[in-house]
């Protein structure tokens, strides 16, 4: 059996595993990939930790045996011993890859922002249920917004008498992490709606940077300089350009959404946000200009060409049906919009 893991901005590691069917163990383990590792016969140390282990043993298992069979002085570059235990999951079909899976992109038109935080739920719910199949959602916003954290208090957060002199609905999304500002025109947003198999065995700070591994990929293709930055960010040499979450359901399906700067309003921003004048207080407005790099600057490329270009990686990469969403869906998710995420009683839920 044969497996594969690439390393977030790392190398690739691949598992050829044998399984003795008699007593279930690991009879055979052969890692091999394009990465480095002094001095050279550690490659062994690893293959025979893992020999013999029972083939139920989680990543957090494997790699703690790898770690104790490798001497204080072995360098191991461009891979981990998680990333090792990833490819032999993989191997033995506990752990799934991209090409596992036949990815919708889901087109859902504009929305106001409680229909999707609505959708995001109801979407993650499908694929958790296994009557949806891995779908990306590229969000085509209505109207303004303030997206909160699941955890963060409205009124340390908003300034809700500038949110309603601008139009911007406050609205709490399911996932944590912190408030995000958007307008139709200047924010570029999408959600994956995954399985857990896909990120089995990744911490949940491995995951952010595995599942944001394409767009940095078709950022690059652009001509925009972006990296990783954990937890949860993606940046330029210049400043921030994008903002992740996710949310995991206990029957394993993570939604993992990114809100990205195609342009800034800055003044409108800290007008309408409280914790961003906090951290701006002592730099002075324009400085928001300074901690946000949009990808306007860096590309002149319309928005509409950035996300043409997003869909156009992902498809080549790993595979993308085109798909309409669905009137089940659509009605559960306005329902589920007026009585959820619509309500005060939600969005004040930590006041």
């Amino acid at each position: 059996m044969h497996g594969e893991y690439k390393v977030p901005g790392g190398k690739l590691v691949a598992a050829d595993v044998e399984v003795d069917e008699t007593t279930q163990t690991l009879s055979r383990v052969a890692i091999s990939g394009d990465f480095f590792l002094e001095p050279d016969d550690a490659l062994l140390d690893i293959n025979r930790s893992l020999t013999g282990m029972p083939a139920t043993t989680d990543v957090a298992g494997m790699s703690a045996a790898i770690t104790a069979a490798l001497a204080p002085e072995v360098v191991l570059t461009g891979f981990t011993p998680e990333s090792v235990a990833v490819a032999v999951r993989r191997a033995l079909g506990r752990a799934t890859s991209w090409w596992d899976h036949d990815f919708q992109l889901i087109q859902a038109g504009p929305q106001h922002p409680a229909m999707q935080m609505a959708l995001d739920e109801v979407l993650l719910r499908q694929v958790g249920a296994g009557t949806r199949p891995p779908a990306l959602r590229i969000w085509d916003w209505a109207s303004n917004a303030v997206i909160l954290g699941s955890f963060q208090s409205v009124t340390n957060e908003v300034d809700l008498e500038a949110a309603a002199r601008h139009d911007v609905t406050v609205v709490r999304r399911i996932s944590g992490g912190g408030a995000m500002f958007v307008e139709p025109g200047n924010t570029i947003t999408y959600s994956l709606y995954v399985p857990g198999s896909l990120v089995e065995g990744l911490s949940f700070a491995a995951s952010y940077a595995f599942l944001d591994d394409w767009v940095l990929g078709a950022l690059a293709e652009l001509g925009i300089k972006a990296s990783y930055v954990s937890l949860n960010d993606i940046a330029s040499p210049a400043g921030k350009i994008a903002g992740a979450a996710q949310k995991r359901l206990t029957n394993g399906a993570v939604l993992h959404h990114v809100t990205m700067a195609y342009d800034i309003n800055a003044d409108k921003m800290l007008d309408v946000l409280r914790i961003g004048r906090e951290k701006l207080s002592d730099k002075g407005i324009k400085s928001a200009n300074k901690r946000v790099d949009p990808m306007r600057s860096q590309s002149g490329l319309p928005r509409e060409d950035i996300i043409a270009a997003f869909i156009a990686f992902f498809r080549a990469r790993y595979g993308l049906t085109d798909t309409q969403l669905d009137d089940a869906t659509l009605v559960e998710s306005e329902a589920l919009a007026a009585s959820k995420f619509s309500s005060p009683e939600w969005t004040n839920y930590v006041p």
